[in-house]
């Protein structure tokens, strides 16, 4: 506001004080207030404890994991059967799967000379094995299931591949030291 007009009402504040209400006023508007309405009490406002929000919290965080739980159970038992897509190639893949897995237990067995070599040689394999894994998992959604079906038989024999590389490797190494053993020996 203006500066005047504060100064105004300052200095004529009691001109402006003389027009109030008179006490009867609040009687008056009681009296014509219909008689349920005055009588009527306030209705009761509901209010949530914390406690009372925490539980339904908590129910809530219940359901939720057991839908998650429920959810996992199914991606996993949506595995397919492969004999469906093509006999074939689950045959190949039940054999290719034993060759990798006996082929592994021989590569664990002669690496015990040289475990850095069984280190490195593992982590090739294991990069495969996680292809195979995701091919496995993509098998159930994929429209082309005997393409995929046919990359992980592929991606089987070429695991077999490595191995078997990885095992004429290792006894290549161990014949190499034995040969330098007995070199030294005969010096």
């Amino acid at each position: 506001m203006s500066k005047r007009l504060e100064d105004f009402i300052k200095t004529n504040k009691a001109g402006f004080d003389d027009l109030e209400p008179g006490n009867d006023l609040w009687e008056r508007i009681e009296k014509k207030l219909p008689a349920a309405e005055a009588s009527k009490p306030m209705p009761k406002v509901k209010t949530f404890t914390l406690g009372f929000v925490m539980r339904v919290a908590a129910a809530i965080i219940v359901v939720m994991a057991a839908g998650f739980i429920f959810y996992l159970k199914n991606q996993k038992s949506a595995s397919v059967n492969l004999a469906d897509i093509n006999p074939e190639y689950a045959r190949q893949q039940i054999h290719y799967s034993s060759l990798i897995e006996s082929k592994r237990m021989e590569l664990k067995n002669l690496a015990k000379n040289d475990p850095q070599l069984y280190r490195e040689f593992s982590s090739d394999i294991a990069k495969m094995d996680s292809t195979y894994k995701k091919l496995n998992t993509d098998l159930a959604t994929s429209p082309n299931q005997e393409r995929v079906l046919h990359a992980m038989i592929r991606n089987l024999q070429i695991q077999t591949e490595v191995l078997n590389q990885q095992l004429r490797v290792i006894e290549q190494f161990n014949e190499i030291k034995k040969e330098q053993r007995y070199e030294t020996k005969d010096i």
